[in-house]
């Protein structure tokens, strides 16, 4: 039996309480905000009252537990609106190619990883990024350095898959010229290879929830490829997760989902107030690495391909009749879409169809479609960290066009809202790294790319809490408390922001209470 390094599911757990009415005492509303008290009860934020006023106006009662903050800064809880979570758990533990410059040192890397490493069916890898190499992944170059052990490396923006050939034999692609497979095949392949038993990848999972939490993290949305609502259901029959979920449905399981009435926002399992069936995610293009986001320009080098302006992965009247049919069933899309035509062509879905839902990415914007995701209702979930991270790919493939990618302020003074995302593993799940590279435009010591597109720490805060600005009575108990303003942070101290406790529903999901 293959052995599997993680956490198994403790089936005799108890899911924990809300915990007795808490006072926040002496804590700071807000980045900039006065002292105050916060009080919760029961999940919600039941009272919201100046230091200054008497005690008795916070609604102190008997029994309360009332907990002096000192003076730090209580936010809204945080969201991920973008993440795969059983990829970014499993990512945590597989090779580190993140930091490869060429096929040729991803290769080393293997040769001495698999030296060491534990045995088991696949040696995985994760994150390299071949859009500025000068050679090229290849089958030949694995082979010649663990041509025994199936090796298998997904890249950073998770649209394409590196083999060697034991590996391509084993999911049934020996012919495979290359041994590098992009877009749906790639997904297809790696649904098929063997992957860890569900109790540990699932303890993978509450590893990486727990540790979202510690950085401030109340909720996800998952946009893992497969069932994952049936995943969800599965893994929350037992306790609720650390942070509060919002399941994606593919177009697969799609059918079963409405067969089960299920809509978005409907509730998962028995924590159906922290774990919900998300939205529909559809496809309209690659990615940028991978030269497939689908644009109007081609792509350098590739003018004379059949692939020189990227790739269109659903067609319109597929993904307008897609769309419809969730729609009218109360699940809303989230459709993927990067380059600046995939963007036009979801912008123009969503006008036929006339219902609310989300464009993940909106990374390459055409001018005249800016004001459109207002007009629509359309939502930006967009990645900051990506645009830092793929700045120089971006220089040469979308070269002449980069003043209008990442547009984020462009986005926000259009009306657009903005909801930040990781997409982890493609980087990791940290809210705080989106706010800093949102802020700074930068995070290598280079100077700001783009410094127009910036966006004030405030607006960078809302982004990254699903739009909410201020603690209210009424609101959910997701609150997170952090040891520095980030109105007063530089952009270091943004990134390492310090957490000291996150709250969410009501219960401490981290720090020291």
């Amino acid at each position: 039996m293959t052995e599997f390094a993680g956490t198994s599911r403790d089936r005799t757990a108890k899911a924990p309480p809300r915990g007795t009415p808490t006072t926040l005492a002496r804590v700071r509303l807000g980045s900039g905000g006065p002292l105050a008290r916060v009080r919760v009860a029961d999940g919600t934020v039941t009272h919201v009252v100046a230091e200054r006023e008497d005690p008795g106006a916070a609604g102190l009662a008997a029994g309360d537990r009332v907990l002096d903050l000192d003076g730090r800064v209580l936010l809204p809880g945080l969201w991920d609106a973008h993440v795969h979570l059983a990829e970014w758990a499993g990512a945590r533990r597989r090779l580190d190619l993140s930091a490869t410059s060429s096929a040729r040192e991803v290769a080393d890397r293997v040769r001495e990883h698999g030296r060491t490493a534990p045995a088991g069916p696949v040696l995985f890898g994760y994150g390299f990024r071949d859009g500025l190499w000068s050679d090229a992944p290849h089958k030949d170059l694995l082979d010649a350095v663990l041509p025994d052990r199936p090796v298998a490396l997904v890249s950073a923006d998770l649209h394409a898959i590196w083999l060697n050939s034991a590996c391509l034999a084993l999911a049934g692609r020996g012919d495979h010229p290359t041994g590098l497979v992009r877009e749906h095949e790639a997904h297809v392949i790696l649904s098929a290879l063997p992957e860890a038993p569900d109790e540990v990848v699932d303890g993978w999972v509450a590893d990486a929830c727990r540790a979202a939490a510690a950085r401030g993290v109340t909720g996800v949305i998952d946009f893992q490829f497969g069932d994952t609502v049936g995943a969800w259901e599965r893994r929350s029959a037992d306790r609720p997760p650390a942070v509060r979920v919002a399941a994606a449905v593919y177009p697969a399981h799609l059918d079963a989902a409405l067969e089960r009435g299920l809509r978005t926002g409907s509730p998962i399992g028995p924590h159906g107030e922290l774990v919900r069936v998300g939205p529909l995610k559809l496809f309209t293009d690659g990615s940028l690495n991978t030269r497939t986001a689908l644009c109007h320009d081609p792509y350098p080098g590739l003018e004379d391909t059949g692939e020189a302006y990227g790739i269109e992965q659903t067609p319109p009247d597929e993904l307008v009749r897609l769309m419809r049919r969730a729609a009218a069933h109360g699940v809303e899309p989230a459709v993927h879409a990067i380059g600046d035509r995939a963007n036009t062509v979801a912008l123009d879905a969503f006008e036929a169809v006339r219902c609310r839902g989300r464009i993940e990415h909106a990374q390459l914007l055409s001018p005249e479609d800016l004001p459109r995701f207002a007009e629509l209702d359309v939502v930006a979930g967009v990645q900051p960290r990506h645009a830092t991270d793929d700045r120089d790919v971006a220089d040469r493939h979308w070269a002449g066009r980069t003043a209008r990618a990442f547009a984020y302020a462009d986005l926000l003074a259009a009306g657009a809202r903005l909801e930040f995302g990781s997409d982890a593993p493609v980087s990791p799940l940290d809210p705080w790294l989106a706010v800093a590279s949102a802020v700074s435009r930068t995070d290598d010591g280079r100077d700001a790319w783009h410094p127009e597109q910036r966006l004030p720490v405030p607006a960078a805060l809302a982004a990254a809490a699903r739009g909410r600005r201020l603690i209210r009575v009424g609101d959910p108990a997701d609150l997170v408390v952090v040891d520095a303003d980030p109105l007063t942070a530089d952009p270091d101290t943004l990134r390492a922001m310090p957490v000291h406790a996150t709250l969410t529903d009501g219960r401490w999901t981290h720090g020291p209470y």
